[in-house]
């Protein structure tokens, strides 16, 4: 059995899965976010539970916003604060007596989804995380690769370009990373909302901007052309350094479907002429993703 941990700053979900990767338990709790040791018990407890429920020690992979140091192996999560600076895995190791392995949850959902009857035949798959950040992973002959520094995959924190800027007369914003310009300030869901304010348009959400622009409204629709632009520059240039075959979006953005029909041809615009652009997938397991992911994270490392 695989146990698969998807941490959240509200919910922690854990999933059991068999060899063929059939669901076959899920539990979810609230989560331990001011606690350290309370964490721990909590992790100790669900996966207590999951061993006399299925009489196996199964295989643990966990999956939570945040990085991990390369060096020190020590956790920096933003969502569950009492994380901070504790070496989860080498605490969870000697609390569960079987490896633990963590990544961060962006990578898990690039790992499950280059893992699916749509990705199963492709080499090279590009995870790309567009809802509340812009994260993702790179996944090679379905093992996930991590990198020296353990960042392979953040694509979200390079900058878009002059050329980006100029033609739309983009406002250069300043990202939570410290960094200006970087593409998740204009291709997450926060991005393209402060995009839709900074021209103008009346959306008070991205729910209500994308019904705009379904309904045929002008401003919308320029809008929409943009962010297009801006997503497709930054998916061309992974595509010129990666040679990617296909990329699964994931994240709340993901949930519109024009974007599916009108990426590859945008793409084209960022290429290298006669280039054929990757395929752009939507998930197929979406939000359950992230805890499948981690469920696979001890046979994919490399």
């Amino acid at each position: 059995m695989r146990y698969g941990f998807d941490i959240g700053g509200t919910k922690i979900e854990m999933a059991a899965y068999d060899a063929q990767l059939n669901q076959v338990l899920c539990q979810r709790v609230s989560t331990p976010t001011g606690d350290y040791r309370e964490f721990l018990a909590c992790i100790a407890q669900l996966v207590s539970q999951a061993d006399r429920s299925l009489h196996t020690q199964g295989s643990i992979g966990i999956g939570l916003p945040g990085i991990t140091d390369p060096r020190s192996r020590k956790q920096l999560a933003v969502n569950v604060p009492c994380l901070t600076s504790h070496c989860l895995a080498d605490d969870l190791t000697q609390e569960l007596s079987r490896p633990v392995e963590i990544e961060n949850d962006c990578r898990c959902f690039a790992l499950s989804e280059a893992s699916t009857p749509q990705t199963e035949r492709l080499e090279v798959v590009f995870g790309a995380i567009i809802g509340t950040g812009a994260g993702g992973g790179l996944v090679m002959n379905k093992r996930l690769h991590k990198g020296r520094n353990g960042l392979a995959g953040e694509w979200g924190h390079t900058p878009i370009s002059a050329q980006l800027a100029q033609r739309y007369d983009l406002p250069l914003f300043v990202c939570n990373c410290g960094l200006t310009g970087c593409f998740e300030r204009y291709v997450s869901g926060s991005g393209l909302l402060a995009l839709s304010q900074h021209f103008g348009h009346s959306a008070a959400n991205v729910p209500a901007l994308i019904a705009s622009y379904r309904q045929g409204d002008p401003l919308a629709q320029h809008l929409m052309g943009i962010y297009i632009d801006i997503l497709a520059s930054a998916l061309a240039s992974l595509q010129l350094l990666l040679d990617v075959d296909a990329f699964v979006l994931g994240g709340g953005l993901s949930n519109v479907s024009e974007l599916y029909a009108q990426l590859p041809a945008a793409m084209c615009r960022w290429l290298l002429p006669g280039t054929e652009p990757a395929m752009v997938y939507p998930p197929v397991y979406g939000d359950s993703s992230g805890v499948r992911g981690a469920a696979l994270l001890r046979q994919s490392w490399q």
